[in-house]
């Protein structure tokens, strides 16, 4: 399956589009190869585009006045990640995106976006429901970090999202969960002597 078809099934998942216009929906994004390690934003320029993840694995994150990194997103396959502060309201970024693994993705311009929202109704609501899905996400993990301990906070995100762990290094994912490397080594350690072993 080529990532236009990838990216067409996703879409079609979340809303029905009339063929002709999933057909021009799609048709707007470009493919891009991206390279482990490299940035797609960075702060101070502003995102002038939107990402949906074909194959790879992105982190987002921002550095505090101590230079410590704090992971605000972590994206893999059928994910979509942008600075979206910046993209949507077209200011300059404040956080980094860059590409855990190399990566292939299908990018949407800011200003194609909006054409196609103008234009097409169905295609404006598509993108209602995305903005929607990421609200409701980002308020799901502010609520964990404030009403769920650290170890229960791991274990929700390794069963709501299984096959992150195994796209996403180790210290990516104690950053988005605000732990230390050490302390998920401790929960894996712990689970692994906790299963009955095979006689």
């Amino acid at each position: 399956m080529n990532e236009s078809e990838v990216l067409k099934q996703h879409i079609s998942k979340r809303i029905l589009l009339p063929e002709d216009e999933l057909n021009v929906l799609v048709a707007a994004f470009a493919v891009k190869r991206i390279k482990k390690r490299q940035f797609i934003i960075q702060p101070e320029f502003t995102a002038r585009v939107r990402t949906y993840i074909i194959k790879g694995a992105f982190r987002s994150y921002v550095v505090g006045p101590d230079g410590a990194e704090h992971t605000i997103q972590l994206a893999i396959d059928d994910w979509w990640i942008s600075d979206y502060s910046s993209y949507i309201f077209q200011k300059p970024a404040t956080m980094f995106v860059v590409a855990l693994q190399d990566s292939i993705v299908m990018q949407i311009e800011y200003e194609t976006e909006q054409r196609l929202k103008r234009e097409y109704h169905n295609i404006e609501t598509f993108f209602r429901i995305a903005a929607e899905g990421l609200a409701a996400y980002h308020q799901r993990r502010i609520i964990a970090s404030l009403t769920r301990t650290a170890e229960e906070r791991y274990n929700d995100f390794i069963t709501a999202y299984p096959g992150m762990s195994e796209q996403v290094p180790q210290y990516a994912i104690a950053s988005y969960l605000g732990v230390t490397t050490q302390f998920i080594s401790k929960i894996r350690n712990k689970k692994a002597a906790s299963k009955p072993s095979k006689s």
